[in-house]
C-alpha cells in the first residue's frame, strides 16, 4: 500500500512540475492568462509547494492583479519562511497598492536573509518618495488646496498606481474643485472592484451634491454611514446637504409669498453653507440677485448677478437680469453689452427687442438731456415749457452776469445757449416727438442765436408784438 501511494504521489508531482514548465514557457511567451491556468493546476496538485505560488504570484503581477498576487507570495512565505523572491513580490505589491507598512516588512525580511541584497532598491526609493508625498499631500488638503492635491496624488499614483486610497482622495478633490464626471468615473471604477466601498459611494455622493442633486447625494452619504457608521466625511456632508436642501426650499417658498427681507436674510445664510458647492451658489446668488431687485437693491443685485456669471458665464438668467438693472440705473452701455452676449447665449425675438431698447436707450442717453435742462419732467404740458424756459432762461441771461468774470460768463453763456436749444425742441411738436421716441433731430444750426430765442419768446409772451424795449429787474 504504502509504494502504491508513494508511486500515486510521486506522478502528481511529476504532472504538477511539468505544469509548471508549461506555465513557465507561456509566462515567458507573454501569454499570462494561459500561464496562470497552468500555475494553477499545478497548485491544486500539490497545494504546499511554495514555488508554484511565488510562479503565480508572479503572473497576478504581469496581469495587474496585485491582491491575488500578494495574496500568492504570502502564501509562498508561509510555506517556505526563506523563499527571497516571494518577499520581494511582497515589497512591490505592497508599494503598488499604498502599503506603505507591509512594504517596509517585507523589504526588512529580504535584508535579514541577505543584507547585501539589492532586489528592493527601486522599492526602498519609492516607499521613501510616497512618505514625503503623503506628508505634502496631508499638509495641501488640510488646507484645501485642492489642486495641489490632485498634483501630488498623481506623482503618488505613479509609484502606487494600484492604490484604492488615493485614487478617491483624487476622485474627492476633483469633485471639490468642480471636476465631477472625472471624479465619478474613479469612484465607479472603485466600485466595480469593491461595491461595499464606503469611501467611493461617498465620493459618489459629492459628486451628486456639487451639482445640485442634494436628494440622491443624501442618500449615498446615508448608505456609505450603513456601511461604515464613523464615516465622519459622509455624516458631514450628510448634515450639510439637508442644510442647504432646508434653507433653499425655505428662501424659494418665502420669495413666492412676496417675503423678500426674510427671503434675502435666508439665501445669504445658505451660501455660508459651502463656498466650493458652486453649482448650487450660483442657483442661491440668483435668487437673491432676484430678490434684491425687488427691493429696489439693484446694485446689490447687480453684484450677485456678476458673481454668478464668474461661476458660470452661460448662466442666461443672471445675465438678463443684470441687464435689467443696469437699464434700470440708466447704465445702458452695460446693459447693452449684457443683452448682446445674452444674445449670443440665445436668439430669441424677446432677447432681440430688448437688445434694440437697450440700444435706443444707449443712444437717448449721449444726447443732452433737454428735460433735465429746463428742470422738468418728460410729461410736463406746453405751460410748464414755457414758465420753465422763462425761469432759466432769466436766470442765466449773459446780461445778468456782465460783472462776472470771464470763465464765468463763458459757462452761463453756454447755459443760455441751451437752455435756448432745449426750448427750440420740446415747444416744436414734431421735434418734441422725435426727440422723445429717439430718433435723430437735426443738428442745431451753427449760428443758433439764443439771444434771438430769447427775444422772440418774450416779444409773442408779452402780446406787444413789439421786443425792442424792455427791461429786467434782476
Amino acid at each position: 500500500m504504502k509504494s502504491t501511494f508513494e508511486a500515486a504521489l510521486a506522478k502528481m508531482m511529476y504532472i504538477a512540475e511539468e505544469k509548471k514548465k508549461l506555465g513557465n514557457d507561456q509566462y515567458k511567451a507573454q501569454n499570462y492568462q494561459a500561464a496562470l491556468k497552468l500555475y494553477s493546476d499545478a497548485i491544486q496538485l500539490c497545494p504546499d509547494f511554495a514555488a508554484y505560488y511565488g510562479n503565480r504570484s508572479a503572473c497576478y503581477m504581469m496581469l495587474s492583479n496585485y491582491l491575488n498576487a500578494l495574496s500568492d507570495a504570502r502564501q509562498a512565505v508561509r510555506l517556505d519562511p526563506k523563499f527571497d523572491k516571494a518577499y520581494v513580490r511582497i515589497a512591490k505589491c505592497c508599494l503598488l497598492m499604498g502599503d506603505m507598512v507591509g512594504s517596509e516588512q517585507a523589504i526588512k525580511k529580504i535584508l535579514e536573509l541577505d543584507s547585501q541584497s539589492s532586489a528592493v532598491k527601486t522599492e526602498q526609493q519609492g516607499l521613501q518618495q510616497l512618505r514625503q508625498l503623503e506628508k505634502t499631500i496631508q499638509s495641501n488638503y488640510d488646507s484645501k488646496a485642492y489642486r495641489n492635491v490632485v498634483y501630488y496624488l498623481d506623482s503618488a499614483l505613479a509609484i502606487a498606481p494600484a492604490c484604492l486610497r488615493y485614487r478617491l482622495l483624487k476622485a474627492e478633490c476633483l469633485a471639490f474643485l468642480g471636476r465631477c464626471d472625472e471624479a465619478v468615473d474613479i469612484a465607479v471604477s472603485v466600485m466595480k472592484l469593491d461595491s461595499t466601498s464606503a469611501d467611493a459611494i461617498y465620493v459618489r455622493g459629492l459628486c451628486l451634491y456639487y451639482t445640485d442633486n442634494l436628494e440622491k447625494g443624501i442618500l449615498h452619504f446615508e448608505r456609505a454611514l450603513q456601511l461604515d457608521p464613523d464615516h465622519s466625511k459622509a455624516k458631514e456632508m450628510r448634515n450639510k446637504s439637508k442644510a442647504l436642501k432646508e434653507m433653499k426650499e425655505n428662501g424659494n417658498t418665502l420669495f413666492k409669498s412676496g417675503r423678500f427681507r426674510e427671503a434675502q436674510t435666508v439665501y445669504t445664510e445658505a451660501l455660508k453653507i459651502d463656498e466650493f458647492n458652486k453649482d448650487i451658489n450660483s442657483k442661491l446668488l440668483y435668487n437673491r440677485a432676484l430678490v434684491n431687485s425687488k427691493i429696489g437693491s439693484l446694485r446689490d443685485a447687480i453684484a450677485d448677478c456678476t458673481r454668478v456669471l464668474e461661476i458660470n458665464s452661460q448662466y442666461l438668467k443672471a445675465l438678463l437680469l443684470r441687464a435689467r438693472c443696469y437699464n434700470d440705473l440708466e447704465k445702458f452701455d452695460e446693459c447693452v453689452n449684457d443683452y448682446e452676449a445674452a444674445l449670443q447665449l440665445q436668439k430669441t425675438p424677446e432677447i432681440k427687442k430688448l437688445l434694440r431698447d437697450a440700444k435706443l436707450a444707449l443712444k437717448k442717453s449721449k444726447r443732452k438731456d433737454y428735460y433735465k435742462i429746463l428742470g422738468i419732467s418728460r410729461g410736463a404740458s406746453d405751460e410748464e415749457i414755457k414758465k420753465a424756459y422763462r425761469k432759466k432762461a432769466l436766470v442765466h441771461h449773459p446780461d445778468r452776469h456782465a460783472n462776472s468774470s470771464a470763465e464765468e460768463r463763458k459757462e452761463e453763456e453756454l447755459k443760455f445757449k441751451e437752455i435756448g436749444e432745449a426750448y427750440a425742441i420740446l415747444s416744436d411738436q414734431r421735434k418734441k416727438m422725435r426727440y422723445d421716441s429717439g430718433q435723430d433731430i437735426e443738428d442745431q444750426e451753427q449760428d443758433f442765436d439764443p439771444n434771438q430765442m430769447f427775444r422772440h419768446f418774450f416779444q409773442f409772451s408779452s402780446g406787444t408784438g413789439q421786443g425792442a424795449s424792455f427791461g429786467f429787474e434782476f
